[in-house]
């Protein structure tokens, strides 16, 4: 590896000639103080921002997004909180080829976390990006490609698996703790409210509409999709359960060591939300049966945000020997007489239900990718091959809804045997924004 020092000097004498984002990161000791874009900042990215910022070494210097407004108030309100200034851009791939920028993080919607995540590996850029791995699961292939190609560090934003609490209950699970555990019960529950009728009309003028949709094949403006509704609209969404139910699902699957079913079953109905543009079910219950007579469940309620064993988001494992109540803040152990055994509490809250979602967990995934960046950890908590099963078993939910059908499932591979929900493996994109893999 060549000195910096070298690099530097010889690039210097050369007239026109650029260090790219690609190049600068080979040098030796470039990254010692690692530099951080925030791309989307408008809700999950303020919990980006926040956490890096907390991580030593680690300095957020850019903020990205096509609302002109939305940048200008959390810039604003960055400085005002004593942090040193950030850039500022409405187009990710003006930092593409900045050497100034180490890890790019995708907080974008849904739609569009695997274009700019792809992108910027591609550049040479390490990444930090918010699950879904993207909306179908041909995407999720070509992250795991990029990622390969590249040897960029990409850490997915399923921030439980860097809990110490959660951890430390899958030593004991591992261990034998609970015995056999046979089924996980996970679920997540909110009061969402309607999202009306929208009406198709010009964008804000602050708002880049043809930026907002990214790599989507192009469709009016509507004035209920943007920021948040987008998600109950199949052109952009998936849906509650690559909203939220991964978490859980992710969790239950790495506790009990499972990775694809062999049939998935899901019953989807909307009890709320008849009455506006909402395309898809509010209430769904979602069986994932795996050979061994093991089951996961989710049951995901978008309007009733009734609590169970005190929460609106958790897992339940059943064991021979046991039973664990499991979320973002700690656990409880059970004997299999129902009697409470242990309380392991988290050091620290993270925020459960809300839109941003920040808590602890952020900082210590964050610190996570960072650790593994400069060769202090070995591994990533949530490396991409792991996620991308995670985001496949919420696919396979939405396609089993979609098609109206239990789903057989291929336990290697994870493909449905059905031809009509292997039509949902991958999407289309708008001309120009196709996935490079």
């Amino acid at each position: 590896m060549m000195d910096r020092r070298t690099i530097i000097k010889g690039a210097t004498a050369a007239i026109g000639t650029a260090i790219t984002a690609k190049s600068y990161a080979a040098i030796k000791g470039a990254n010692d103080r690692l530099r951080v874009a925030v791309v989307g900042v408008n809700s999950r990215g303020q919990a980006h921002m926040a956490a890096f910022s907390k991580v030593p070494g680690v300095a957020v210097t850019h903020f990205v997004d096509c609302d002109s407004a939305v940048l200008a108030k959390r810039a604003a309100a960055w400085a005002a909180r004593g942090n040193a200034a950030v850039q500022t851009e409405g187009d990710y791939r003006r930092l593409l080829d900045r050497r100034a920028v180490d890890i790019i993080t995708v907080a974008t919607p849904d739609f569009s976390h695997v274009k700019v995540a792809t992108d910027a590996m591609n550049a040479g850029h390490h990444v930090y990006c918010e699950k879904p791995v993207g909306i179908a699961p041909a995407e999720g292939e070509a992250m795991i490609a990029v990622q390969k190609r590249t040897r960029r560090h990409l850490q997915i934003g399923n921030q439980q698996r860097s809990s110490p609490e959660t951890r430390q209950l899958l030593a004991l699970v591992q261990g034998g703790g609970l015995g056999h555990v046979y089924e996980a019960q996970t679920w997540y529950a909110n009061a969402r409210k309607p999202i009306g009728h929208g009406k198709q009309m010009p964008a804000p003028a602050t708002l880049d509409w043809d930026m907002w949709q990214g790599p989507r094949p192009r469709a009016p403006y509507r004035s209920n999709l943007a920021p948040y509704n987008w998600h109950w609209v199949w052109q952009y969404g998936t849906g509650e359960i690559c909203n939220n139910g991964m978490h859980e699902i992710d969790v239950a699957r790495w506790l009990m060591g499972l990775t694809y079913p062999k049939q998935v079953v899901a019953r989807g109905t909307r009890q709320f939300f008849n009455d506006d543009d909402w395309e898809m079910y509010d209430s769904m219950d979602l069986t994932l049966a795996y050979d061994g007579d093991r089951v996961i469940r989710w049951d995901g309620q978008s309007g009733n945000s009734m609590l169970r064993y005190g929460r609106g988001r958790g897992v339940l494992l059943l064991g021979t020997k046991g039973s664990v109540v499991v979320d973002r803040n700690g656990y409880e152990l059970y004997d299999l007489d129902g009697k409470q055994t242990r309380v392991v509490k988290a050091a620290a809250d993270s925020e459960t239900t809300g839109t941003v979602g920040e808590g602890i967990l952020d900082v210590y995934h964050a610190g996570n990718l960072a650790d593994v960046i400069r060769g202090k950890a070995s591994a990533l908590n949530s490396p991409i091959a792991e996620a991308h099963v995670s985001t496949n078993l919420c696919h396979l939910g939405n396609m089993a809804y979609r098609t109206n059908t239990v789903l057989a499932i291929d336990p290697k591979t994870g493909r449905p045997a059905s031809a009509a929900a292997m039509k949902l493996w991958s999407v289309d994109y708008q001309p120009g924004w196709e996935i490079k893999a």
